[in-house]
């Protein structure tokens, strides 16, 4: 009998459902933005539990059509794989998927969110097989490089996706406006250089100093000059991730790069690093849909976990 595995993800601003074969074939992939009133910056977690508990009873129907078929059930139940890593909109999609797995009487398994990420883009990859790679995970609450399951840079403050949203609501952009940024970032005819280069110091910097100088910036601005400043703003993003990349492969001795999370699908970003990093680097990117917040990564890793 075909194995088929269930997982589910319940992210601050997304309730995921995937069904993936022993294969990796994807058969179900259920991913829907949780409610964000206008003019707010985001979600309570109580908020976003209730979302979540409410939803999931119709994003997992479709995938217990096969429920004869399914042979073990996954889930996130926490953000990143450390001790102490908690947060209560996970443990909606964790209740949900462990009544499942009883109700079906097959095993269950749980994993981070984190961890999800980095599965979702590393399973389709060249670099599958390949422990010896640098994983950044660029989403809306994280900015980590993790090497060999430690953690070995990141941001000590905000991370790129927060920098980006602050900077899309300020411009009057519906939350989360990344991807609207993205857009305006490869639209923009010019942009501005008023903004100071990030600092990086033995693989971690600082991005609130960014996020200050660009709110400053755009006061300056009328509406149809915001695209410039947000080029620039994404410019000096990824010219840190380039300074990064450069670092990790100076001091950890490897040419292999994995990234990871929502972050990570902007076309400006990707087609940056492209033409700025030495052609020995590998640079793996996943499905722009499987680098946000899905729960494919962790169906997945139900296959080999």
């Amino acid at each position: 009998m075909a194995e088929l595995i269930l997982g589910v993800d319940t992210s601050n601003y997304r309730t995921s459902v995937a069904l993936v074969n022993e294969k990796g074939e994807i058969l179900y992939n259920h991913r829907e933005l949780l409610k964000i009133p206008d003019g707010k910056k985001g979600l309570r977690q109580s908020e976003a539990f209730f979302q979540h508990v409410m939803r999931l009873p119709e994003a997992l129907e479709p995938a217990l059509e096969y429920r004869d078929k399914i042979t073990k059930v996954t889930c996130s139940s926490r953000p990143r794989p450390r001790e102490g890593s908690y947060m209560p909109c996970f443990m909606a999609g964790e209740r949900a998927a462990r009544e499942v797995a009883m109700a079906l009487n097959v095993p269950f398994s749980e994993f981070s969110h984190q961890e999800g990420h980095v599965e979702a883009v590393k399973y389709y990859s060249p670099l599958r097989d390949i422990e010896d790679a640098v994983f950044f995970h660029f989403s809306g609450g994280t900015t980590e490089a993790v090497y060999k399951n430690e953690i070995a840079g990141g941001t000590l403050d905000i991370a790129f996706g927060q920098v980006l949203d602050r900077l899309g609501q300020k411009i009057g952009l519906k939350f989360p406006s990344g991807e609207e940024l993205d857009r305006m970032a490869l639209t923009a005819g010019a942009e501005t250089a008023v903004l100071k280069p990030v600092n990086i110091r033995n693989g971690y910097l600082n991005m609130s100093g960014l996020e200050t100088q660009s709110m400053r910036q755009l006061e300056a601005l009328e509406p149809d000059e915001y695209p410039t400043l947000v080029r620039e703003v994404f410019h000096k993003l990824t010219d840190a991730i380039v300074r990064m990349t450069l670092y990790f492969k100076e001091t950890l001795r490897t040419d292999r790069f994995i990234f990871a999370g929502g972050v990570s699908a902007s076309v400006y970003i990707r087609n940056y690093l492209k033409e700025n990093l030495p052609e020995e680097i590998v640079t793996v990117f996943g499905d722009p849909e499987l680098s946000g917040d899905n729960a494919v990564g962790v169906a997945l890793l139900g296959l080999s976990k």
